[in-house]
């Protein structure tokens, strides 16, 4: 086997940081996530790139923001052109390997990764384009909307249920198969699952792990619409939440099924983890925990994502690697553009190549051995998706938060003083919004984005109208070689001794 370390990135989705134990809640149950934490590294402020499941992703796989790739929206398609972190490792010599969700759209169903264990949970062509044209409260979710949140509690079986067992049924039986094939090569697998993306439902055995306790209500409660900044009211409106007040008994049972579906994720992270261990590759293997963004779960009346307040853009990371770095704390902000360069670094041993595309994040290896005065400290996250009617940024430097909103006044929030971004400071600090305003434009033009989104959506809005029949379709199909999985001639007997794992050694008989 390979000396040079193993990675497993272990993903979930819209799993919001605040609402894990490592990051200060004290009543979900995630033991696994916990257990990860404490023996690994906890990045306290960490940031998507973009509140929404597509471009965040693309973002973090491209080490670039996502409007420098034209990852604007939910069906934005991600160029093959594009070097992924799966691209560059296999091209220091990984295999790579995906199972689960990464919505990719277009063509390209791969992206650098040489084996995909699973179809995709969600379309990969333009059906969910928006369209800007529509103008303000021009859009309304259909699948995200008061009526989800509403309708929670627990169930048998969901959709979601269905594929994340899949999911996590074929990464293990990967990691057996990686192990009895005593490769040279190290092996990158990102395992990639669906919960506790709504709705909000949780099979009956995590539901009931909370039957009796206190389910907190959200710290911050309903902020009446025309109190609210422009941006969350388009997301209000887009959410159908603008017109709607949900009881606390609805909105208890939506985050008391929203934990159980987080100890669902957990018990799989567990699972995983023992079979790392059980394969012997967990000495070797560097995990990382991390989610493509979060859920607002009810605070200021919101819910879902597309914001750029903490339960939305804040994301938990956690690296585990105990071999090489002792378990801390980091506390300077970060972002999901930062795990490209560093993982890279760690596969390469500090001698990663040259990277063809500028990356817009940094390798965090120092922060990872516990110093790096020069750290930027500071997160960049977009928002160009449904609601909104232009180009919105958010930057996150030391305790501060500048969110720009095109045509709409500014945001800034000291999240030392105010952690619940309740107070709208810009007016009184404008010499701190005149320094983050200059870093968030810093090669960033919102009217040129603007004019670029416009034109993706009409080409994209285009093809999404053909006919049916005419239509791209670009959904990843699925496929298993059931020849070289069981006995198809010669001898059963040796054909299952090499199958087996642990191999029988020859004093157990041979």
């Amino acid at each position: 086997m390979s000396t040079r370390p193993n990675i497993l990135l272990i993903m979930a989705d819209q799993m919001a940081a605040p609402a894990l134990p490592p990051y200060g809640h004290k009543v979900v149950k995630a033991p696994n996530i916990v257990a990860l934490a404490d023996e690994g590294i906890v990045f306290e402020t960490a940031y998507c790139n973009f509140p929404l499941c597509a471009p965040s992703r693309f973002s973090m796989l491209a080490g670039r923001l996502p409007s420098a790739i034209e990852a604007f929206d939910n069906a934005s398609e991600f160029p093959a052109s594009t070097p992924t972190l799966p691209h560059y490792l296999q091209g220091v010599g990984y295999h790579t390997i995906l199972s689960g969700k990464m919505h990719f759209i277009g063509p390209d169903q791969l992206h650098g990764f040489a084996e995909r264990l699973t179809t995709d949970i969600y379309p990969a062509d333009f059906e969910w384009t928006p369209d800007w044209k529509t103008g303000e409260y021009g859009f309304y979710s259909p699948g995200m909307n008061w009526q989800t949140v509403a309708e929670s509690g627990p169930c048998f079986r969901s959709l979601q249920i269905d594929y994340d067992d899949e999911v996590e049924r074929k990464s293990i039986q990967k990691l057996y198969d990686l192990a009895r094939e005593a490769r040279d090569e190290p092996f990158f697998m990102c395992v990639s699952f669906t919960h506790p993306h709504p709705p909000y439902c949780a099979l009956e055995e995590y539901w009931g792990r909370y039957e009796g306790e206190s389910i907190d209500l959200p710290g911050v409660p309903g902020i009446p619409l025309d109190r609210m900044d422009m941006m969350s009211r388009w997301i209000q409106f887009t959410h159908g939440l603008h017109e709607h007040a949900l009881p606390p008994a609805a909105v208890r049972n939506a985050r008391r099924a929203y934990y159980g579906m987080i100890g669902y994720v957990d018990d799989k992270v567990g699972r995983l983890l023992e079979s790392l261990s059980r394969c012997d590759f967990a000495k070797n293997t560097i995990v990382v925990f991390t989610v493509d963004h979060g859920d607002m779960l009810g605070e200021r009346g919101m819910w879902y994502k597309r914001a750029f307040f903490e339960w939305s853009a804040r994301v938990p990371l956690i690296v585990h690697y105990p071999q090489r770095f002792a378990p801390h704390r980091v506390r300077k902000v970060v972002s999901l553009v930062d795990l490209l360069p560093t993982l890279l670094d760690l596969a390469t041993d500090g001698k990663q190549p040259h990277y063809i595309d500028p990356l817009a994040g940094s390798s965090m290896v120092k922060l990872l051995e516990g110093s790096d005065p020069g750290w930027p400290d500071a997160a960049i996250s977009e928002y160009m998706a449904e609601g909104v009617t232009g180009p919105c940024r958010m930057i996150r430097h030391g305790a501060f938060k500048y969110i720009y909103t095109d045509g709409h006044p500014d945001l800034l929030f000291d999240l030392t003083s105010d952690p619940s971004e309740l107070e709208n400071i810009a007016a009184r600090k404008p010499e701190i919004v005149e320094l983050l305003r200059k870093k968030l434009f810093a090669g960033w033009d919102p009217a040129e984005v603007k004019h670029r989104v416009l034109a993706s959506q009409r080409r994209r809005l285009f093809m999404k109208d053909l006919p049916s029949e005419r239509k791209p379709s670009w959904d990843y199909q699925a496929t298993v070689d059931d020849s070289k999985r069981f006995v198809r001639g010669g001898s059963a007997r040796e054909i299952k001794g090499r199958r087996r794992w642990p191999p029988i050694s020859p004093a157990r008989g041979g």
